[in-house]
């Protein structure tokens, strides 16, 4: 006979006795479905300690695992998109950029910084998934270029963090420019002999991977990111044929060889640290 009877059937809570969790307290990872603790996700650098899958974050938390102590000074903070070409789908562009801005509390796509990592100098400019999908726009394209001139002044490293689903559409020409604009700003980089270090992160399509995130004086990646050009889908429908296992993951293009090496963002600051310090003796 079980120790516990309920005498009662239908209990009911009254709206005002019910206790909710607060917001942000748990997630749930993506890949194995299991709850996750706020403050245990944070403390293993968001990645998930059942499976070891990489949650998306943003440039709040690659700052805050890669910065020392967290303590950095933003650069360029108050750059934000124009609208050249009065671009109207089923808004006004002008619109959307002000809904993101306040649902994310960016000015746009890119956040960039300067601080020490493991006591070293080293210049970030890092994507927001979350601002229109990491798309590149001219924004983007402006504070790379300043990130560029800062580390080439002051003679410090730059590391590119990209997660971005492409070109901005509603900029069109001016969108696709900071393709060249950036590279061109990375050869005067190369040209000073100062480090570049690129960071492809989950996903990075797109005109950023033709561009800048695959000109890194050492280009690497995290676990399970979706690395290409094209999606799977479009490249599937062209070339009428089924795409391998696997097809555009961080290990698939490692095999290929557009990676020099795949780093559990859980090292990647002590890895990062100790590549920085070789460099800079």
């Amino acid at each position: 006979m079980a120790w516990f009877k309920r005498e009662n059937k239908g209990i009911i809570t009254t709206t005002e006795e019910k206790k909710e969790a607060p917001d942000g307290l748990w997630n749930k990872c993506p890949n194995c479905k299991k709850p996750l603790h706020q403050a245990e996700l944070q403390e293993n650098k968001y990645v998930c300690h059942y499976c070891d899958y990489h949650l998306r974050v943003g440039s709040k938390e690659y700052f805050e695992v890669l910065f020392d102590n967290n303590e950095f000074k933003e650069l360029f903070a108050n750059l934000t998109s124009g609208d050249p070409l009065n671009f109207n789908d089923n808004k006004p562009y002008t619109d959307r950029i002000i809904e993101s801005q306040a649902k994310t509390g960016l000015k746009d796509a890119i956040r960039a910084g300067v601080g020490k990592i493991e006591g070293q100098d080293l210049v970030i400019a890092c994507m927001d998934f979350a601002f229109i999908g990491g798309s590149m726009g001219s924004v983007v394209g402006e504070k790379i270029a300043r990130s560029i001139d800062y580390s080439i002044k002051h003679k410090i490293p730059f590391l590119m963090i990209s997660k971005s689903g492409g070109a901005r559409m509603m900029e069109a020409a001016f969108s696709l420019m900071q393709m060249a604009k950036t590279s061109a700003k990375l050869a005067l980089l190369g040209q000073a002999k100062i480090p570049y270090i690129s960071l492809l992160t989950d996903p990075t399509t797109g005109g950023v991977t033709a561009s800048y995130a695959m000109l890194g004086d050492i280009n690497i990646a995290e676990p399970g990111a979706l690395i290409g050009f094209a999606g799977p889908r479009v490249i599937k429908e062209t070339i009428k044929k089924d795409l391998p296992k696997g097809f555009q993951t961080s290990e698939f293009v490692l095999e290929h060889g557009f990676l020099d090496f795949i780093v559990d963002r859980r090292a990647m600051k002590a890895k990062l640290g100790a590549f920085i310090k070789m460099m800079n003796n």
